[in-house]
């Protein structure tokens, strides 16, 4: 396709929501044509879905139905919004993706990473991103950056978030071609100069 596929991983905490807004308005500023999104609720029915998933209200879920609604948020994100958006040749920034279901899923709920791959690639049609950033930094650190009231991921205790960075570590040494570590503990203007740094090149 045309255009370029970035996601950003890391767990709840890390910087991701700020830094999907610092990479946009400084690649629109160069010129680019940029569109961010974000798992789960990139598409419409998306955001159906992220409430049932992340609001309290609606209590605990079954961990394998949550994997499967994680995927069929993900299915609808890329069939009406990211696909759509790279052949019109555009940036496609999304803050979460594949990665955060095998990671939470996977490392979190201890479900089987070799099944929710196969459940997740037959979701998004076997589109992976060109080049993934994973924000990592220490769980105690993220957690304590946490504020106001929290959804029902946020909620979970801190094994279950050290489950889930310990995926990710796997992931980045397992795929180096794909998946970039960065130190998430440094300020958001240094982390987006970092990110800057590799993808410069790219865009040329």
């Amino acid at each position: 396709m045309a255009g370029m596929f970035i996601t950003l991983e890391g767990i709840d905490g890390s910087g991701k929501t700020t830094l999907l807004q610092l990479m946009t308005d400084h690649l629109q500023a160069l010129g680019h044509t940029v569109l961010p999104t974000r798992e789960p609720g990139g598409s419409m029915a998306g955001a159906r879905l992220r409430a049932l998933l992340l609001e309290s209200v609606f209590g605990t879920v079954d961990d394998r139905a949550e994997a499967l609604l994680y995927a069929a948020d993900r299915a609808f994100h890329v069939a009406e919004v990211i696909r759509p958006a790279l052949q019109r040749g555009e940036i496609v920034i999304s803050d979460r993706y594949i990665d955060s279901g095998l990671a939470y899923q996977g490392g979190g709920r201890g479900l089987s990473l070799e099944m929710l791959l196969q459940i997740n690639s037959f979701a998004v049609n076997g589109l992976m991103p060109d080049i993934t950033f994973w924000l990592d930094l220490p769980v105690e650190t993220a957690l304590a950056r946490l504020c106001g009231e929290r959804d029902r991921l946020e909620q979970e205790n801190i094994d279950f978030f050290r489950r889930t960075a310990a995926v990710y570590q796997q992931l980045a040494m397992t795929q180096p071609q794909r998946f970039l570590r960065i130190d998430a503990v440094q300020a958001p203007q240094m982390v987006l100069m970092e990110i800057m740094r590799v993808l410069g090149p790219r865009l040329g």
